[in-house]
């Protein structure tokens, strides 16, 4: 069966009159001094409390050695080195196979081969956590922090080893990366500066008259409301994945939210032109909206690298559909500042009666 990350796959025969498992598991390696680890998770599907089988060179012989370890909350944090230490599961049998046989060596994208038999409780062949991973460097007989990409990180699966079916709650995680993504893309990396865009530039054309404002007002509301749906399912995410934290797009993430609901409130204290306050809130209102439009696009593309899709054609299409706008906006600007400037220099003239109100150039007439 293929596993959802890292090209990984794995194979089993269950023996019921037992509880005996028999597994298989194919991994590849990425880097000639990596490791490359696989484990069942007795009580639930995260890295830690999974117990592991490891595969390395050994630092001495350079031959292919596998240990057991378990994943405790101290190695998750970094607080101190992984240490090899039996398992306290019936592990029945283990060995490795690097692909190629015994003379095989190990260098990046070598595939590898873990063996395990294990004695299951009875009771508990539904559902079986297993948990896989790789990384670049290993120090003596300790392997260091693995790739913290989103791949790297999704490397759980739940699976049925009596009917072979993947449980659902892990397809549904998946699913809720993919729909925060492009709910989140969308609401804070496209609608809201198109609303930016129409606040800027319709509000000028005087044929609207306040139409633009109720355009405006429109767009905004509904990538808000988009984007509140995106941001509370990236909490959930955060609930359901605990101790996978991407820093940087969550402080993104939450100071663009708080930008967006103080743009939102602020429509409702919204002054009338003739207030002497009117003039604070509009530089209010245009510093904070600007604000959020930017932190929002700047965290679509942190969310791109963090589900690890920096080189993807998702990403691509993103890039093509904020260009588009980033030029439509450019040319708008440059038009905005052409009718300026016409007009300004008209009103000039007009001041200085080298054109009559309408426009025409007036002049003396000569009996």
């Amino acid at each position: 069966m293929p596993l959802p990350s890292q090209d990984a796959s794995i194979a089993w025969t269950f023996h019921p009159h037992n509880a005996t498992l028999d597994i298989v598991f194919f991994g590849s390696f990425i880097s000639p001094s990596g490791w490359v680890g696989f484990g069942i998770n007795p009580n639930s599907p995260e890295m830690t409390g999974t117990r592991a089988l490891i595969a390395f060179p050994d630092p001495n012989s350079g031959q292919l050695v596998l240990l057991p370890y378990i994943i405790d909350p101290s190695v998750k944090l970094q607080k101190s080195p992984l240490l090899s230490k039996p398992l306290d599961i019936h592990l029945l049998a283990s060995s490795s196979t690097l692909y190629g046989g015994k003379m095989a060596t190990i260098h990046n994208g070598a595939t590898i081969q873990i063996y395990a038999t294990l004695k299951l409780v009875s009771n508990k062949t539904k559902n079986v956590h297993f948990v896989w991973n790789r990384g670049i460097y290993v120090q003596g007989y300790s392997p260091t922090i693995h790739p913290t990409n989103i791949n790297d990180l999704s490397s759980i699966a739940t699976i049925d080893v009596l009917s072979g079916s993947q449980a659902i709650c892990h397809n549904n995680f998946l699913t809720l990366k993919n729909v925060h993504g492009v709910i989140n893309s969308i609401s804070w990396g496209v609608i809201l500066p198109l609303g930016a865009v129409t606040a800027r530039y319709l509000r000028h054309v005087e044929s609207l008259g306040p139409t633009w404002f109720y355009v405006h007002a429109g767009v905004q509301l509904s990538g808000i409301l988009l984007g509140t749906i995106g941001f509370a399912i990236g909490i959930r995410l955060g609930q359901l994945s605990p101790g996978r934290v991407y820093g940087l797009h969550r402080n993104l993430g939450i100071a663009t939210f708080v930008l967006g609901m103080l743009q939102t409130l602020a429509l409702f204290f919204r002054p009338k032109t003739t207030n002497k306050f009117r003039k604070y809130w509009k530089s209010y209102h245009h510093f904070v909206g600007y604000g959020c439009v930017v932190l929002g696009v700047v965290n679509v593309f942190q969310g791109f690298e963090v589900m690890g899709e920096g080189g993807s054609y998702v990403k691509l299409a993103y890039c093509l559909c904020l260009s588009t706008l980033i030029g439509v906006s450019v040319a708008l600007e440059v038009n905005s500042w052409v009718v300026f400037c016409r007009k300004a220099k008209e009103d000039k003239m007009r001041r200085e009666g080298l054109i009559g109100s309408s426009g025409k150039f007036s002049g003396s007439s000569h009996g």
